[in-house]
């Protein structure tokens, strides 16, 4: 399928007329055609100014319209058939199998949120009925319903080609929401994200909806991203990648003459502790899950377990041994740009030269292209303690295993994390004490608690918190996986001794709509 490159302002496909890139092939280390133009500052404010002119005739769009275009989307993106999965492999060396998931993910994920719509639940709406008979004051009529924010700025992921760029989590709950999205490509993917948008800009024309509730940017200057988070017409950012680009965003809307929030997925380091009985139980299964997990996607996935904590014994040496073992047939995988790259190698050297921590084994050596070498270290808690950057998350297929020396000590340096979007535990039925003792902490400390399980993976259900607090997400009250996602984009409004006429439908009095509603403290259908 030939790429035509452009930025797409609604209907409209406009050549970008900034400066331009390639997107890279990881494998064959090459530029990859064609060029892509960074969008202008004029295709930036279009595409804002006419998201604010679709913004209230989209919202008032019946919740069916809504749930039928993330159908459609879906629909339009399953269309694109291999020509995408074969565009997203070139662009970031990722296996067929992998990509063929993420669509699957990125199709089903589209199809939650219609359904959420549909339920209506999201809106909160409740009804408080007016009590004049109430001594000393009498109360008013009250209605609550939760309404979109205004349009929505998004970028792109590198790691997620599909399932957190163009039409992934942050772009369903927000159109969900009723907001329309400006969305910037990661410059890592251009052609994958033309692709995704061109489905996109289908599903809009054909859904009578306001054209204006897509747009994409293209952009590797700063000074795109800048741009569109300025721009006054855009009411939130959903962003996921680095710290350092997370807390430029933050900064940047935070200093708007009206600032807006930044919901940044942005920096975790995933401990798991493996706690004694768990150890003794199923030593060679966690060695492999952890090597496993660790070395997926050559690490690239912000649920990497990039930290394990283990009480030191004789069985915790095996382990090492074991894992060390396993780690040694990983081969080097493609990384997904020369950034990610290069940095990767420049902290795993920096590692490799330090006396702490110590190397227990690598994975194969690199072969030709952008690939990753495995890598897994070991050091003593007090180590842990005196050298905060190894806390740090090293994007990239490295772990470090902490040896306590006693259980005060694992629970000391759970203490010292900081937030994480995810923490694992390891156990038998005999760590059931220890585990009631590090729960507190842990729930304090990150979004997701496993037990058993390996961090890495996702699942897109209602449940689902994708969260964490502060580095590993800008607001902790939020998640980007999951039907909670949705709120993030809405905002409460009360509606106070209103006229019958004046009412939205959700809130009339007869329910024309039947959604779920409270009404004085009773959920009616």
């Amino acid at each position: 399928m030939p790429l035509t490159p452009a930025t797409l302002i609604g209907s409209q496909s406009i050549p970008g007329s900034g400066p331009s890139i390639h997107a890279h092939d990881p494998v064959a280390n090459q530029p990859l055609e064609p060029e892509f133009p960074d969008s202008s500052p004029s295709q930036i404010d279009a595409a804002c100014q006419l998201a604010e002119a679709a913004f209230d005739p989209y919202r008032a769009a019946p919740l069916e319209a809504r749930a039928a275009l993330l159908e459609a989307i879906a629909e339009e993106i399953l269309a694109l058939g291999d020509p995408l999965i074969e565009r997203a492999m070139t662009e970031t060396g990722l296996p067929r199998l992998r990509l063929e998931g993420e669509r699957a993910r990125t199709t089903g994920q589209l199809r939650f949120f219609a359904a959420i719509v549909r339920q209506g639940r999201f809106l909160a709406l409740t009804l408080d009925s007016a009590l004049p008979e109430r001594k000393p004051v009498p109360r008013p009529d009250l209605r609550l319903r939760k309404i979109p924010v205004g349009p929505v700025a998004i970028f792109g992921a590198s790691n997620f080609p599909l399932a957190f760029s163009v039409a992934g989590g942050d772009t369903a709950s927000a159109l969900a929401a009723g907001c329309p999205v400006v969305v910037k490509a990661h410059p890592s993917h251009p052609g994958t994200s033309q692709l995704v948008g061109q489905a996109i800009q289908r599903a809009v024309a054909a859904s009578g909806l306001p054209e204006g509730i897509f747009s994409l940017l293209h952009g590797h200057q700063n000074s795109v991203g800048e741009a569109l988070v300025l721009h006054p017409a855009i009411s939130a950012v959903g962003f996921t990648g680095s710290r350092k680009g997370g807390l430029a965003l933050v900064k940047l809307a935070s200093q708007r003459p009206v600032p807006i929030p930044v919901f940044a997925e942005m920096s975790s380091i995933n401990p798991v502790f493996l706690l004694p009985a768990a150890l003794a139980a199923r030593i060679e299964s966690i060695a492999q899950g952890f090597v496993d997990s660790m070395t997926l996607g050559t690490g690239q996935f912000c649920t990497q377990p990039g930290l394990l904590f283990v009480i030191d014994s004789p069985e915790t040496q095996n382990f090492l041994k074991l894992a060390g073992e396993k780690l040694q047939q990983k081969p080097a995988t493609p990384m997904l740009n020369s950034g990610i790259c290069n940095a990767y190698a420049t902290g795993l050297q920096k590692l490799l030269k330090s006396n702490t921590p110590q190397l227990v084994a690598q994975g194969q050596p690199n072969a030709e292209g952008l690939r990753g070498q495995a890598a897994l270290f070991s050091t003593d808690a007090a180590s842990f303690l005196a050298h905060p950057e190894l806390s740090e998350e090293l994007f990239g297929p490295s772990s470090l295993v902490v040896l306590c020396a006693h259980p005060a000590e694992l629970l000391r340096l759970a203490s010292s994390l900081e937030g994480q979007l995810t923490a694992t535990l390891q156990m038998d039925r005999e760590d059931t004490a220890l585990t009631q003792q590090l729960l507190p902490t842990l729930e304090r400390k990150a979004g997701r608690i496993l037990v058993n399980g390996f961090p890495t993976g996702v699942e897109v259900a209602t449940a689902m918190v994708h969260g964490g607090p502060y580095p590993a997400t800008s607001d902790s009250r939020s998640t980007s996986v999951g039907a909670l996602a949705i709120d993030r984009f809405l905002r409460p409004v009360c509606y106070q001794d209103f006229p019958a006429e004046l009412l939205p439908p959700e809130l009339q009095q007869n329910n024309p709509l039947n959604l779920t509603r409270f009404e004085n403290g009773k959920a009616r259908p």
